[in-house]
């Protein structure tokens, strides 16, 4: 103990040293020895503190001199030493306890960083004081209204200003300040489905550029040598939205208009695997009896496992749920060109209770009493519930992409087949499926490798598909629902993030990122960049010769025509006629052209080229 005591005090610089002697033994009253320096003391002290019985500091050693004043020792580490074996009195050769400062003290210092609350109190203080200087300065300057009018007017230049700025943010921000030309788009086809990360981008306002040749219109002459693409349509809804969901259900989910295509049609063949389901959150509390009652009634609801949202996972849930429970019937007719089989070509399930906008084809199978199992869809699609689809045109857009290779556009092969009204005349019920049931003399075997891999939509910006209408194909809907990755980018503008999850995927480069930026518009009274007249095949096939023969007449400047230059892009002044629109106009409020119009004349007036969409109050003629 006492070489403990020893080492931890440290020597004066004046060389002047110091020894602690036990004390003579009990009994013993003779002098101390002649070469000791300590007092009494100290030694009574150094015996406090290693704790001796009273029995043995009963005896002192006897000083040889008088005693010489106490040196001045570093107090902090006496202190420090001192307080951790007694806390008692202190020694007079030390500091006092005020002034002591140890090691653990100083590092309890460095994490209160923070200034002590009257030091911070007086800052506010200042600041406080600052301001009120400040406002006192623009209160008394000459120019400060004070009179009631002086006040008002003051008010109202305040409140312009902030208006103004504003608005003019607001143009700033805004992307979509000119309308865009559509009369473009739906005369001149893309020429690549290309990813646009993996290939040159194209400018403002993105129009493709010329092919080597135009390809005639659509359809192609043997879309029907083809079997129906099997299309989910799911329509993204919200409990509250019974309204929509009832005018889909009596419109363009069973319309014949809409299943059985433009013109004479087909029947409704192409559409006879093609279902519309609506997707749900998790209804709130006062919606889910109503929404458990129509479920039981028309059997067509989902309800996703997630709360109702938009932008937070709604997506991701619905690509999810579909990889295990999206089926569409199976094709009812028989095809006469080759088709490859896919990876999902073999998987089925029992058809379950059909919906009561489903392909009368489905409900003459489930009358039978022995319907065909159920399939797996090509695609999967995500729709808004205040979208109108023509179904049709939307199945056999996509039946081309899901037979195409590659990254160009599907061209027509030469079979030999039936015109669609010798094929009305063969009779409607369904009939033995060859294409898709497995036949090693017709087909052959599926394989993972021939799945397609088609991102389809309207493709905005050369950024992503737009979020009122998009698909999937199967194998991509399989991948999103099962891959980590994707689960990174489920929190956000959901196009945008679908976007995202094509470009991460492992063969993002082979994915076809098909865009039909002439059939996807809004509705004329949206007023925004994409709004337009609804459109008929023959005003496009008008617009597509006025465009065509404008571009011809303005590549008299080159020396060699625009329909065969290598030039990215068009590489011609763009005029604004291709961007107008006899229904509205961008950037004002749509008004009907006359008042009190019929049903049916203010329907025409929303007709792109019609008469009565040329019609503007006081020229009826």
């Amino acid at each position: 103990m006492l070489g403990f005591l020893g080492i931890s005090r440290q020597p004066q610089p004046s060389g002047e040293a110091y020894e602690f002697l036990p004390s003579a033994p009990e009994g013993v009253t003779g002098g101390a020895p002649s070469w000791a320096l300590a007092d009494n003391r100290v030694s009574s002290d150094v015996e406090t503190v290693l704790g001796r019985s009273s029995s043995e500091s009963s005896t002192t050693p006897t000083p040889l001199r008088t005693s010489s004043p106490p040196p001045s020792y570093p107090s902090h580490r006496l202190s420090s030493s001192i307080s951790e074996v007694d806390g008692g009195p202190t020694s007079p050769l030390l500091a006092s306890q005020g002034e002591a400062y140890t090691f653990r003290d100083g590092i309890r210092n460095l994490w209160h960083l923070n200034p002590s609350p009257r030091r911070r109190r007086t800052r506010e203080r200042k600041i406080c004081r600052t301001l009120k200087k400040g406002v006192r300065r623009i209160v008394r300057h000459p120019l400060f209204p004070r009179q009631p009018l002086t006040i008002i007017f003051a008010l109202l230049l305040f409140t312009l200003f902030a208006i103004s700025l504003t608005l003019l943010l607001m143009y700033i921000l805004n992307p979509d300040k000119e309308p865009l030309p559509w009369h473009a788009y739906c005369s001149i086809p893309p020429t690549t489905t290309l990813p646009p990360h993996f290939r040159q981008a194209l400018p403002y306002p993105y129009i493709n550029p010329l092919p080597k040749e135009i390809s005639p219109s659509f359809p192609p002459d043997d879309l029907d040598t083809l079997p129906p693409a099997g299309i989910f349509v799911g329509v993204f809804s919200t409990d509250m939205s019974l309204e929509r969901r009832m005018l889909i259900r009596t419109t363009w989910a069973t319309h014949p208009r809409s299943r059985n295509g433009a013109g004479t049609g087909d029947n409704g063949r192409g559409t006879s695997q093609t279902i519309v389901r609506f997707i749900l959150g998790q209804p709130r509390k006062g919606w889910e009896r109503r929404i458990q009652t129509e479920m039981e009634m028309y059997n067509d609801i989902v309800v996703l496992p997630c709360p109702e949202n938009m932008n937070s996972g709604k997506t991701h849930a619905y690509f999810t749920w579909a990889a295990e429970n999206a089926w569409v019937p199976p094709s009812y007719f028989e095809s006469s060109a080759p088709v490859p089989r896919f990876s999902y070509s073999n998987r089925s399930m029992p058809a379950p209770r059909p919906a009561p906008h489903d392909s009368h084809f489905v409900w003459v199978d489930h009358a039978s009493g022995h319907p065909r199992p159920w399939v797996r869809p090509d695609y999967v699609t995500k729709v808004d519930d205040d979208a109108f689809v023509m179904l049709a045109e939307l199945e056999s857009r996509m039946r081309l992409e899901l037979y195409a290779t590659g990254h160009e556009p599907y061209t027509s092969v030469n079979t030999t087949t039936s015109t669609p009204s010798a094929r009305a005349q063969q009779g409607s019920g369904p009939s033995v499926n060859v294409a898709r049931e497995e036949d090693v003399n017709t087909s052959s075997a599926p394989n993972f490798s021939r799945d397609p891999l088609v991102y389809w939509g309207y493709l905005v910006k050369e950024r992503f598909m737009a979020g009122e209408l998009y698909a999937l194909s199967w194998r991509l809907v399989d991948w999103v629902s099962t891959s980590a990755a994707v689960r990174g980018y489920i929190q956000g503008a959901e196009d945008k993030q679908t976007a995202k999850w094509m470009t991460i995927h492992p063969q993002a480069g082979e994915i076809r990122w098909a865009s039909e930026r002439c059939w996807i518009y809004d509705h004329p009274r949206a007023g925004t960049v994409y709004s337009h007249g609804f459109l008929f095949p023959s005003h496009v096939e008008r617009i597509k010769q006025s465009v065509l023969s404008y571009i011809e007449a303005a590549s008299q400047n080159y020396s060699t025509s625009p329909l065969q230059s290598d030039t990215y892009g068009l590489g011609i002044p763009i005029p604004s006629l291709w961007a107008q629109s006899s229904v509205s106009t961008f950037g004002v409020t749509y008004q009907a052209p006359l008042q009190d119009m019929t049903t049916a004349e203010s329907v025409e007036a929303l007709v792109e080229g019609s008469e009565m969409s040329r019609i503007r109050e006081g020229l009826r003629g």
